[in-house]
């Protein structure tokens, strides 16, 4: 060791920490991407201290981090060498944080929703309102059966109306009985005209007393029987009748005025000769409900040798008299 140099430590060993002043790797002491100086050149950057576990990256002019416990900081400006322009960085400018479309308030269901949901609400709306209104009729519907149901019922402290059902079932009865048909009767208990004739001549008539129809011969000669029909159809009108003649007998039937266009059969079936035997036959008429009027006539044309002792009127298709 020289003079000159007493009491001047070396560079190296002037600082037991000045390795925590230099990058890592370099031990020089020189940053990287500066010039180290030389002799009889000026120094165009200059070291600076840095905080304990500071660690630079990139760029020589620009820190990483603020090191621990401290917080980072703006990077220094990097002084340009001699001869060179100075260059600066665009800075670009702050973006706005990006929110999800709809914002957080479409997210809530707010009205960032759009049109959307508003028609959602005003279809639901109408649904609530169509199922409000069908309970309603519904509930009208059972009330007025309620209603119904219960006026249909008989009061029991009321003795007038307790007594009309019977008063109509009594009516019922009459009405029923006095359309009913009346079944057989008598030719001699009919109305006679055009010179028929009453006679018990002949025996085997079933009329009471054994009393028949005569003299039907004449042209216009009738019996003519007025009759209830307790509905408007059709209906079948038997006769018991004699002929002794040797070919048939035939009538013509009035209803209610008017002739019928089909002739009664009045065949002999027995013996010529003998007015004993009685034979039956039947017609088909229509007549009106209620009264009616039915007339067996010797009609011009008409071969009339026959006696009449009774006349039944049946349903269409019923069952025969009992003769």
């Amino acid at each position: 060791m020289t003079a000159g140099n007493y009491g001047t430590p070396e560079p190296e060993n002037d600082d037991p920490f000045a390795y925590l002043y230099h990058s890592e790797g370099d031990a020089s002491g020189s940053e990287p991407g500066q010039t180290v100086a030389q002799p009889g050149v000026p120094r165009t950057s200059y070291n600076q201290v840095k905080r304990v576990g500071e660690r630079q990256y990139g760029n020589a002019g620009a820190t990483a981090g603020g090191g621990y416990g401290y917080p980072p900081q703006a990077p220094t400006q990097q002084v340009p060498q001699q001869g060179q322009p100075t260059q600066y960085a665009p800075q670009q400018p702050p973006q706005p944080p990006q929110q999800a479309p709809g914002g957080r308030r479409a997210a809530r269901g707010g009205s960032g929703g759009g049109p959307n949901n508003k028609m959602l609400l005003i279809g639901a709306v109408a649904v609530v309102a169509v199922v409000a209104i069908i309970i309603s009729a519904v509930m009208i519907k059972g009330s007025g059966a309620k209603s119904q149901a219960g006026g249909s019922k008989p009061s029991a402290t009321s003795g007038a109306n307790s007594a009309q059902p019977a008063q109509s079932a009594s009516s019922s009865s009459s009405d029923s009985t006095a359309g009913a048909l009346p079944g057989t009767t008598d030719a001699a208990t009919l109305t006679l005209a055009g010179g028929a004739q009453k006679s018990t001549q002949w025996s085997g008539a079933k009329a009471s007393g054994g009393e028949y129809v005569d003299h039907m011969t004449s042209v216009g000669a009738s019996v003519t029987w007025t009759v209830t029909a307790p509905k408007a159809a059709s209906y079948d009108l038997w006769v018991r009748y004699a002929n002794a003649q040797k070919d048939a007998a035939s009538a013509t039937t009035v209803v209610n005025g008017k002739a019928l266009g089909w002739k009664m059969d009045l065949k002999n079936y027995g013996k010529e000769g003998d007015w004993t035997g009685w034979y039956r036959t039947f017609v088909s008429v229509n007549l009106n409900k209620g009264s009616n009027t039915v007339a067996v006539t010797c009609a011009s044309g008409d071969s009339c040798h026959f006696n009449l002792d009774q006349l039944a009127l049946v349903e269409a298709g019923g069952a025969k008299p009992n003769w």
